[in-house]
């Protein structure tokens, strides 16, 4: 059920329910239509997910994964992108575009101190 989610949620976040309603311009009243099996609608399920910092699909109980995982690309996949498949990249020339991107990294790190 829906509101066991969304009462759990609430503990982890230690508000209460009435708290997360208000917080995100509910009505309190929308705690007792949840309670009661109801569930939100898909705009507040958005501004309820945002808000606990989880995944719709988790919220409505469709997903057991809290935050939807972003997928890491292989290394073929990044070369591809780097040098749009043309002609052989060699493991050298991979290497140098990873130290550099480490180099620009920390020099745009270093400007924000």
């Amino acid at each position: 059920m829906f509101f066991t989610r969304f009462q759990a949620l609430c503990q982890e976040k230690g508000v209460s329910v009435y708290r997360a309603c208000t917080d995100i311009g509910l009505n309190r009243s929308a705690v007792a239509k949840w309670k009661a099996g109801g569930r939100p609608n898909g705009t507040t399920a958005g501004k309820l997910a945002a808000y606990f910092g989880v995944s719709t699909d988790y919220l409505l109980e469709q997903s057991e994964q809290k935050v939807p995982g972003v997928p890491v690309p292989s290394d073929e996949e990044i070369k591809f992108a780097l040098f749009g498949g043309d002609g052989e990249i060699t493991d050298a020339m991979y290497e140098e575009v990873k130290a550099f991107a480490a180099f620009v990294k920390e020099r745009e790190a270093k400007k924000k101190e």
